[in-house]
């Protein structure tokens, strides 16, 4: 059974960075589409980026564009989310996914694989 645990979460002000690693145990991401989903309080699970088995294909929420950066290795069985240029509505807690695609280099539409969040906090 594929076990996911998010890690790089914290406070930080405006502005800032923030690295959120996956790491995948009980079985090899090989053959997973990732993403990255978060949820605010008071607010619905919303998606905000993907990465496809190779990295061939990212996709990202419309305000994370341009600010945030999935990336995977799958030699380390690890994705990462790079967060810039934070703002206080990126706040919330972050979760990784996983979707079993085969070859299909594509980003997934529903993930199977969950793990237990990390909080991001972007405050002064």
């Amino acid at each position: 059974q594929l076990q996911l645990v998010e890690s790089g979460g914290g406070l930080v002000q405006p502005g800032g960075s923030l690295r959120l690693s996956c790491a995948a145990s009980g079985g090899t991401l090989d053959g997973y589409a990732i993403a990255w989903f978060r949820q605010a309080p008071g607010k619905e699970r919303e998606g905000v980026s993907c990465i496809s088995i190779t990295g061939g294909t990212t996709e990202y929420k419309e305000s994370a564009k341009g600010r945030f950066t999935i990336s995977r290795d799958n030699a380390k069985n690890m994705v990462y989310l790079q967060m810039h240029s934070l703002k206080p509505e990126d706040t919330a807690v972050y979760y990784c996914a996983a979707a079993f695609q085969g070859d299909y280099d594509v980003c997934s539409k529903e993930y199977d694989y969950w793990g237990q969040g990390t909080q991001v906090t972007v405050s002064a």
